[in-house]
């Protein structure tokens, strides 16, 4: 069907602004091809990623499992406008969770490849870069590559 048929081969730029419109777009799209892009991308912060297609894939019925399950029991859900229009707190929740997260936690972009992550901001981050983590402790790359 529709969700699993992605209309892209490839993603802007990873900012906080892609992510933000990538729960949009996996309300409607399949949110596993979103993140496998994603992930050959780089570039994204994780949790803000994982927050954005996780929350925007439930925003319209057929974009998760529970959301598909509710409407084989209740078939008047399946109407997509009546589903927003009665359940637009859920786009609201969206929105306001993503900027919480945006604010309280900031955007910290991961390296895809390796996994590490830039500019860790925790003291002794052990997943900070070779050279980058703090005294007395190993970062997680120079521990794999032991």
């Amino acid at each position: 069907m529709c969700a699993s048929m992605m209309p892209v081969e490839e993603l802007p730029d990873a900012s906080w602004v892609t992510t933000f419109a990538l729960g949009f777009l996996s309300a409607v799209f399949d949110n596993i091809p979103l993140t496998k892009l994603c992930l050959e991308q780089g570039h994204y912060d994780w949790g803000m990623l994982a927050y954005a297609v996780g929350f925007g894939g439930s925003m319209i019925w057929f974009g998760s499992s529970a959301g598909v399950a509710i409407t084989n029991k209740f078939q008047e859900a399946r109407n997509v406008v009546l589903w927003v229009r009665k359940g637009w707190h859920v786009i609201v929740a969206y929105v306001l969770g993503f900027f919480a997260l945006y604010l309280l936690l900031g955007w910290e972009p991961a390296d895809s490849r390796e996994h590490k992550i830039i500019n860790c901001p925790v003291p002794g981050c052990p997943m900070a870069g070779p050279g980058e983590a703090a005294e007395g402790t190993i970062s997680y790359l120079d521990l794999i590559n032991k």
